[in-house]
Order: C-alpha cells, then structure tokens, then sequence
C-alpha cells in the first residue's frame, strides 16, 4: 500500500499538477487503494447509537454558542460531525478520549466509521435523479505535498468517507492552498458559502485541512401564495416589535401545544425531510433547558390539524470558530500543540488542531428552503523542522557506520572552483 501511494505521489509531482493556484481542479488527488465500501455492515444498534449521540452533540454544542450569540444563529450540526469524525479517526490515547466524549462518539473507531459510511449512504439514496429535493454531501482532504500521512488513516477515510487526499503546498504557498478550498467550497454550495477559511487561518504550520460540505434545496409540500404574503408583526425577546414580511396559507399540518410552547412540522416534497418549528412561551427558559429529549417529547406529542399558519420568510448566514464551543463541551487536549496526540495521522510531527470553521446559510420564502453548511478542521504543527542551509565553507567526512571508518574527507571553500 505504501509503496504503492508514493510511486502515484511521485508521479503526480513529476506531471506538476499539484495545486497552489485558485482551483479545486489542479489540486492533485491521491487516492488510498482502498474502495470506498458501499456496503458497510452495521447494525440498527449501532446506527442509532450514532444518531442518538450526534442529536445529543448538536443540543450539547447549541447551548454553548447561544452563550456568545445573541441574534440569529444556523449551523449544520451532521456537517461539523462529519469533519470531527474524519480528524477523529487519527487521534490516539487522551485526545481520543475527550474528543468522543465531546463529541459524543459512543462507538469505538471502526464501529463509529462505519456508522458514520452507513448514514452518508442513506441519505444518498434520499438524493437520487427522481428525489424532490437537492441534497449534496461532499467531504474532502487537503494535505501538505511530500507529507507521510499514514496509509493506515487515508485507508479509513477512503472507506468510509469517500475522501482521497488532495495535494497542496501550505508551507511554500498557503495563501494559494486557502483560496483553492475556498472556491472548491463555493462550488460545491451552489456558490452560497464564500470564504469559509479566513485569511490567515492557513499558515506554513499546516499540515492538513478536513472539510465538508453540505448543499440542500426543497420546495415546500404546501407553497405559499406570493400574492398572500404582508407585512406584520414579529415580537422581539425584549418585548419591542418590528416589522416584516409574513407568508400565510391554510393546510393540514403535524402541530403540537401545551402551555409553555407550540410547534408545527412543514414537510417538503416528497416527504422524506421536514422543517420542526417550535415557538416557546418564555423564549429564554425554554431554551436554557432544551435538549433532544425535549424534542423527542414534541415531536411525540405532534397530531394532525387544519392550520392557518403565519410565518415569517428569512434569509441570514452564521459562521463560527468553535476552538472555544468543542473546548468547553471537553476536548481541550485536541488544540494543545504540546499534548495533542494525532499520531494516527502522521507521526513525523506533534499534530495538533489549529482551528474549527464552519459557516451556514440559510433562505426561506413562499416556495421552499435553500441552505448551505460548510467546515474546515485545520491541523497544523507546532513548529517547522529546523533550518540547516550550508552556505559557507565546511568540512566533510564519509565514514563507514558499522565501524566508524572516515573513508574520505576533506573541506569545501568555493564549491564553484
């Protein structure tokens, strides 16, 4: 195997298609011998291990940015999954440890891997030609040209995740290397997600970026009526209100009330996904205490009624850097360029996560919802290997190592003479 990716990466730089440039297209791919496995063996036990453990993870993060986000806030909690997966699946020893606990991967690595390929495969079969709705997931690896990344971690990530590596140059060109995954993730979101990775966020330390990408896009079961949308009220948390575009229609929907909120579910075509509203009484103290038990309680209580509905059309984006969210859910050891242990992926250098993005659009209007998610985990090192440049006179040797013969020596002065 070994062999094997370094003739192919011997190949792709002889040819000098390895990418610093502005496009997705020239960043040569290497390619695990691995096939990505179409028919992962996992059992109902385990797949909903997963999904209990990414629906706790996506509350569990919620409640901490809401902490330091006061306005409008949307993120793609499968997306950030997947990208914490596939890093994830290089750490070793306390690094593992905390970031399963944060994470809530409560699956040991081959179980969560696959868990992680079945789901992917699922939803793949939600997104055929014939599908009602537009629901792309794309992930993808950038690595350092020339880095030994082990055969053992790019064999984990073709499986399951589909992912070669694609070669770029951080260290000679990391301005190129941030805008070529920058506008490989505007292609991939139907242009919605522009400049995922901040300037500077990629530097000669990096080593190797994760990304994910997730596009969606639905017409409603039910449109609203253009011709039916007005303005009206919206009741801000501070008690002011505003004004603003609100669509109305009449339709049997999934609702649900009791006396400290309401809810209605707006499946779009093809009835396979579904937007969950929830409107509480006491906004704060909902939300302070909502989990996925709360939701499961909901969803569980949701009948079938005729509804008027009334609702508000909106348009906004949410980015984030979650060093600090994924560091208070328990994972500090992971962004510590001292004690981080990522030595699944490489072992020529201390690996450490420099940094989380991820960036979220989202558009919804009289016929239907438009969103785009898109997140970087960015793995650097601590520092580059030390310098030696001979550019002066030296002196020097060639010896026999096994019995310490010097064979020849001598001293170079001008090497141009």
């Amino acid at each position: 195997m070994k062999k094997i990716l370094v003739i192919a990466l011997l190949l792709l730089l002889a040819v000098s298609v390895v990418a610093c440039g502005p496009s997705a297209a020239m960043a040569a791919v290497l390619k695990s011998d691995v096939a990505r496995d179409t028919s992962p063996q996992v059992s109902a036990t385990d797949l909903q291990t997963l999904l209990n453990g990414n629906s706790d993870f996506a509350f569990s993060l919620y409640r901490v940015l809401k902490e330091n986000n006061t306005g409008n806030m949307f993120y793609s909690p499968y997306s950030i999954s997947l990208m914490m997966a596939m890093a994830y699946a290089g750490a070793r020893g306390e690094t593992e440890q905390q970031m399963a606990d944060a994470m809530e991967f409560n699956l040991n690595q081959e179980e969560l891997h696959a868990a992680f390929n079945y789901l992917a495969l699922q939803l793949a079969l939600r997104t055929s030609e014939e599908a009602d709705f537009q629901l792309d997931i794309v992930n993808d690896v950038w690595g350092q040209k020339d880095y030994p990344f082990l055969d053992s971690y790019l064999d984990v990530l073709a499986e399951n995740y589909g992912a070669g590596l694609r070669i770029l140059d951080f260290i000679n060109d990391p301005e190129g290397a941030r805008q070529t995954i920058n506008d490989y993730i505007y292609e991939q979101t139907n242009q919605l997600i522009e400049d995922l990775i901040p300037e500077g966020s990629i530097n000669i330390l990096t080593r190797l970026v994760l990304t994910n990408a997730i596009y969606f896009k639905a017409d409603w079961k039910s449109k609203f009526d253009k011709n039916s949308t007005h303005d009206g009220i919206f009741n801000l948390v501070n008690g002011t209100q505003i004004t603003i575009p609100m669509m109305t229609q009449r339709e049997m929907y999934q609702i649900a009330f009791n006396d400290n909120w309401k809810a209605i579910e707006l499946p779009y075509e093809g009835d396979s996904i579904a937007m969950d509203i929830i409107v509480p009484q006491d906004f704060t103290a909902f939300e302070n205490s909502m989990d996925f038990d709360t939701l499961n309680l909901i969803l569980g209580q949701m009948q079938s009624g005729d509804v008027s509905l009334t609702m508000p059309k909106f348009k906004f984006s949410s980015d984030f850097d979650l060093k600090d969210a994924l560091t208070a859910l328990g994972m500090p050891i992971a962004f510590d360029e001292y004690e981080a242990d990522f030595s699944g992926i490489a072992t020529l250098e201390q690996l450490y996560i420099q940094k989380v993005i991820h960036k979220a659009v989202v558009a919804v209007d009289e016929e239907g919802t438009e969103a785009a998610a898109a997140g970087a985990v960015i793995i650097g090192t601590l520092s580059m290997p030390q310098m030696f440049t001979v550019d002066s006179p030296f002196i020097f040797l060639i010896r026999d190592l096994a019995t310490g013969t010097i064979l020849f020596m001598g001293r170079v002065m001008n090497p141009a003479a």
